[in-house]
């Protein structure tokens, strides 16, 4: 595990278009603001060209904070606008593709709810898991049933890249969560429906 990934893993805020009926850029920038390492771009069947301006001004913000900005799922979004990196699920493309069409030093994330997969996708070449839910959550339908901390700490034992945890994660629940192995954690709602997402945003790299 590369230390200054794992570091700038410890967490990923991941967007919400939704984020308390705020503007989705004014909740990124408080989140740039009280430290976040990186970002998510997460949409849910949207269209590319929206999304890719959207990834671009999101990039210019990320950029100027010195933070990471991955991109859920659409990794021709990712390379056309230059982020950081792509996150991709076990339907998506696999990592071995992504790392054929991508520049070197493209980050690769891929999700992974066993060993057996993430130790898979470390061998597709990904830079990091991401594993969950670790709680119950209501911010993706599609999650599965929670995985807990105990499976946080199997799979961060048998891969040498870092674990992100996912799901459900608040700020009184996050220690556990790294506790168990994880480099850092992924959170939407604990961030994007904050009252105060700088203050949430600190509270959870404090953690």
């Amino acid at each position: 595990m590369t230390n200054g990934l794992a570091e700038r893993l410890r967490l990923i805020v991941v967007t919400d278009p939704e984020c308390g009926g705020r503007p989705l850029m004014d909740v990124v920038r408080a989140a740039l603001q009280g430290g976040a390492p990186a970002i998510q771009l997460r949409i849910k069947d949207g269209d590319a060209r929206p999304m890719a301006d959207q990834a671009r001004a999101l990039l210019a913000e990320t950029r100027r904070a010195g933070a990471l900005l991955f991109i859920n799922d659409r990794v021709d979004v990712a390379l056309a606008v230059g982020a950081e990196g792509a996150h991709v699920g076990q339907s998506d493309l696999a990592a071995t593709d992504v790392r054929r069409i991508s520049p070197p030093g493209f980050l690769i994330g891929v999700s992974a709810e066993s060993a057996e997969l993430a130790l898979a996708a470390q061998a597709d070449g990904a830079d990091y898991v991401g594993v969950g839910p670790v709680y119950a959550t209501g911010s993706k339908a599609d999650a599965g049933p929670p995985v807990g901390t105990e499976r946080i700490g199997a799979i961060a034992a048998a891969v040498r890249i870092p674990v992100v945890g996912i799901g459900g994660i608040t700020v009184e629940n996050a220690l556990p969560v790294t506790r168990a192995g994880a480099a850092g954690v992924a959170v939407i709602s604990a961030v994007m429906q904050a009252n105060d997402p700088e203050a949430a945003t600190r509270a959870l790299l404090r953690r």
